[in-house]
């Protein structure tokens, strides 16, 4: 009987990502929209809880600094993942470049987002 070797794949990373990002996005996409669409342009918030001072304080904590990072870059990661496979199905097989670039995208804005939170 031979030996047979199962072949590594990083694509459980991927689907983890996307899943995550599909996540946050079903769940805080829509309550964004109402928020800086609908809410805060038409006034039914108080005015401190739309201020550019309350999202300066947000991005100046550390757990705000982490929760807008992994927001920011579980959303790239979705998206990107998204892009790719919808390249697939409506038949551009881009192969290895494709991936590179989806998923390069999503990873330079990844390390963008972390250098611009990191430097407030």
């Amino acid at each position: 009987m031979k030996n047979r070797q199962l072949k590594r794949s990083h694509a459980p990373i991927f689907w983890g990502l996307f899943g995550a990002g599909g996540m946050l996005a079903a769940l805080f996409g829509p309550m964004l929209v109402a928020i800086t669409g609908f809410a805060a342009p038409l006034g039914w918030l108080p005015a401190k809880a739309a201020s550019y001072q309350g999202a300066l304080a947000l991005a100046h904590s550390l757990i705000g600094k982490a929760a807008l990072w992994g927001l920011i870059s579980l959303l790239l990661w979705h998206a990107a993942h998204r892009i790719y496979h919808s390249l697939h199905d409506v038949g551009i097989h881009g192969g290895p470049l494709a991936k590179a670039l989806t998923y390069g995208v999503a990873a330079a804005g990844t390390l963008a987002a972390l250098a611009m939170l990191a430097s407030i």
